[in-house]
């Protein structure tokens, strides 16, 4: 694999992508054994081939190497050298000895599981290489990993580790390949000598600062990519309105006699409204301007009503096409059930029957579809006759009842409307009926599609019955509650006429000249008294009444008291030595009782 790595390194200097200072020896380095190479390159699924871009091996068949299911990969494929192919990690990669100029590396046991590694660090450039030789110098590790990529810098320690910065972030990928092998420096057996390669992720600060500066990069990109995507999309501003002058008024108000420029003045018009720009001068002006606006409504309307008429007639063509086109399908439909019969069943051969079975199928599934459309709009139509007649009916004009009339009638409305439903339901159920009989006996399926469409609508008939029933339910309650509104109206008209006459007869027999003050006494008793629910005497009312005025006597409160006999009454109260006569309100009681 680091043969391979060091080819793309010499294919991309031949062709000027990388400018790295290398020694033509550091270029030539020996392989231990050409088969290797071509092992290697047979795992990844790639034509071997030399380093003078020679094919080793002329019958190469990518299908047999171990990348067995992958895509080969091109070597000259643009960006194999910038991302590294995605490796799966079920299929084993074979690592082999790498021989260096002053070292050689040997692969680890390919039984033992692979070294842990920590959390990739965003933008990560930098590893750490630990297990290095006690004698291990910059320059061996120079040598060992400039293979991966460009070296930045080298940050080496003295216990047998270091720290490498590479130019690139996939080349961390490549360092990261030579984890677990053993290095050995030329043909020394010495401990000091030998070591175990450990490579890592490395967490360093310039990388981070460069992998924010990259972001924030791409996020003010994206930030400027999207501003221009809104500027781009943003609606266009409306054209300015001219301001108001006699010469715009005039051609304005010819503009607005134009069926083609209509819309457009019609807006200026607005504007000016709007803007206040009606006075004493220019108001017949605007008025005429309005004028020749109001004109264009019958143009509009016409133009409406064509539309419609239009719409209507399209509508009615689609629904002809499509009676014709499901009549079509049923015959389609009959032809295959005719061929299903025994007399011409027996002639098909297996697969013609297969074909026959699943075109029959199709044809009957969309000739349903086609079935459900045209009925749903039939419905449509018998919905929106039953709107225009609601429509249509007309109103209540009783201004006494108007509330509890206006349900009923709406009620009545609702239940006729129901009541056409329902027939239109029973229509169409007998037709299917009719249609059943009328057809010949056909396959399971199609019994069991026309079984499954009568319970959909003897389910819906059931639904409008219910709904039907409680609407009666309601019409009839309402009634009732109609006709015992209609007696408390009545009730209450005679009593408030009994009221009426006792109010004009009062003044006529009571017809009393009344002064202010006993108006004023009368009054403070009444409230006194209301007060005081079991009476009072005469003694306590007047000395309740002598600290408001002191020349009142009791003489004169009990006659103000006995003057109003439907007011005021007189009790006697107690027993024996006890018996005493109190006076008490009685204002309200004729009028409860009446």
């Amino acid at each position: 694999v680091m043969s391979l790595f060091r080819w793309f390194y010499s294919f991309y200097s031949s062709i000027g992508l990388r400018n790295i200072a290398m020694d033509s020896n550091s270029l030539a380095m020996p392989m231990s054994d050409p088969n290797a190479w071509a092992t290697a390159m047979n795992n990844l699924g790639m034509a071997p081939m030399s380093m003078t871009g020679q094919p080793i091996m002329s019958d190469f068949d990518p299908s047999l190497g171990m990348m067995t299911g992958i895509a080969p990969m091109n070597p000259m494929m643009p960006g194999l050298g910038i991302v590294p192919p995605p490796v799966s990690q079920d299929m084993p990669i074979v690592k082999e000895i790498i021989h260096c100029k002053s070292c050689t590396l040997f692969p680890p046991n390919p039984n033992l599981p692979p070294p842990a590694t920590r959390e990739r660090p965003p933008g990560c450039k930098t590893v750490f290489v630990g297990g290095l030789p006690e004698n291990a110098t910059e320059q061996l590790i120079v040598e060992v990993f400039e293979q991966c990529g460009s070296i930045i810098a080298i940050r080496k320690s003295k216990k047998n580790f270091c720290h490498i910065r590479f130019a690139e972030e996939h080349t961390v990928d490549k360092a990261l390949f030579l984890s677990g092998y053993r290095i050995r420096l030329g043909s020394s057996t010495d401990k000091k000598d030998t070591g175990r390669l450990h490579v890592d992720f490395a967490q360093a600060r310039d990388d981070l600062y460069e992998w924010e500066c990259r972001q924030r990069m791409l996020a003010r990109e994206e930030r400027h990519r999207r501003r221009i995507e809104e500027d781009r999309l943003r609606p266009p501003s409306p054209p300015p309105i001219v301001h108001f002058s006699e010469h715009e008024c005039s051609q304005l108000g010819e503009k607005l006699k134009d069926d083609s420029k209509f819309a457009e003045a019609v807006r200026v018009l607005l504007t000016w409204v709007e803007r206040g720009e009606v006075n004493r001068r220019n108001a017949n002006n605007i008025y005429s301007m309005i004028q020749s606006s109001n004109s264009h409504i019958r143009r509009l309307m016409n133009e409406k009503a064509a539309h419609e008429k239009e719409m209507e007639e399209a509508k009615e063509k689609f629904k002809n096409a499509l009676a014709g086109i499901l009549v079509q399908f049923e015959q389609i439909v009959s032809v295959f059930h005719a061929a299903s019969k025994q007399k011409a069943w027996d002639h098909f051969s297996k697969a013609q029957r297969k074909n026959l079975d699943m075109w029959r199928k199709q044809a009957e599934e969309i000739r349903n579809i086609h079935n459900e459309e045209l009925m749903g709009i039939r419905r449509e139509e018998e919905m929106e006759m039953s709107d225009d007649d609601m429509e249509d009916a007309p109103e209540i004009k009783d201004s006494d009842d108007s509330g509890p009339l206006a349900q009923v009638e709406a009620l009545k409305e609702e239940n006729d409307s129901l009541r056409c439903q329902l027939d239109a339901y029973r229509n169409e159920v007998e037709l299917l009926k009719q249609e059943q009989g009328k057809a010949q006996p056909q396959r399971s399926e199609e019994d069991a599609t026309r079984q499954q469409q009568l319970s959909f609508l003897q389910q819906a008939l059931q639904g409008m019955q219910k709904q039907l029933l409680k609407l009666r339910e309601d019409l009839k309650q309402r009634e009732t509650e109609l006709e015992k509104n209609s007696e408390e109206k009545q009730q209450l008209e005679s009593q408030i006429q009994s009221l009426k006459d006792r109010i004009q007869a009062f003044p006529t027999s009571h017809a009393l000249p009344v002064s202010y003050r006993r108006l004023s006494v009368w009054g403070i008793i009444s409230t006194f008294l209301h007060v005081h629910p079991f009476g009072a005497s005469i003694e306590y009312i007047c000395s309740y009444l002598q600290r408001l005025d002191t020349k009142i006597s009791t003489t004169e409160v009990e006659t103000l008291l006995g003057r109003l006999p439907c007011t005021f009454k007189q009790e006697l109260t107690g027993v024996g030595a006890s018996l005493e006569k109190r006076w008490k309100f009685c204002g309200f009681e004729g009028i409860k009782t009446a």
